[in-house]
This record gives structure tokens, sequence and C-alpha cells, in this order.
């Protein structure tokens, strides 16, 4: 069981890094973060429960990072929902995946 958790964990990381080289996906797109924290959430709490501290790490910071892009995200577009609502005739950017 370990081994399908792990190669799971592993293919959303790869599927986000596949589809931002060949131009799919944006690296700053919340399905490219979500990708890469699930992925790195999933290998973290395996590294952790098999003592594995360097993987954990390596993983735990990923995950990390990635958790803190998509709310940097969902806090950016609170703002530009807010800023909208209270001034609708400022045209505002397009918000990209």
């Amino acid at each position: 069981m370990d081994v399908v958790i792990q190669v799971a964990g592993s293919l959303c990381i790869l599927a986000g890094f596949a589809l931002a080289q060949w131009g799919l996906l944006s690296m700053k797109s919340v399905r490219y973060l979500a990708l890469n924290f699930i992925g790195s959430t999933v290998l973290a709490i395996d590294a952790l429960l098999s003592q594995q501290w360097g993987f954990l790490l390596l993983e735990g910071v990923w995950s990390i990072v990635s958790a803190w892009s998509l709310l940097a995200i969902a806090i950016g577009l609170a703002h530009h929902s807010q800023a909208r609502e209270s001034s609708p005739a400022v045209a505002q950017p397009p918000i990209t995946n």
C-alpha cells in the first residue's frame, strides 16, 4: 500500500510539472499549485510515518510553499472581489489560472 500512495503523490507532482513544461498550465495557476500541494503533502506524510527525515524536509517544504501560494491566490481573489464590489466602474485586470 505504501508504494501505491508514493506513486499517487509522485504522479500528482509530475503531472503538474509536465503540464507546466508543455505550456498547458502556468506555474502560478491554482491547478498547478494544487497538484503540487496534494502530491507533496501525501509524500510528506508518508515520509513522516516511515521516519525518512530528509525526504520529509523536502516534501514538507514543498507542501508549505504550495499551500502558501494557494493562500496568496485566495487572498488576492477575495481582495479582487471586494475591490470590484466597492467600485464597479473601475476596470480590473483578468485573473488567470
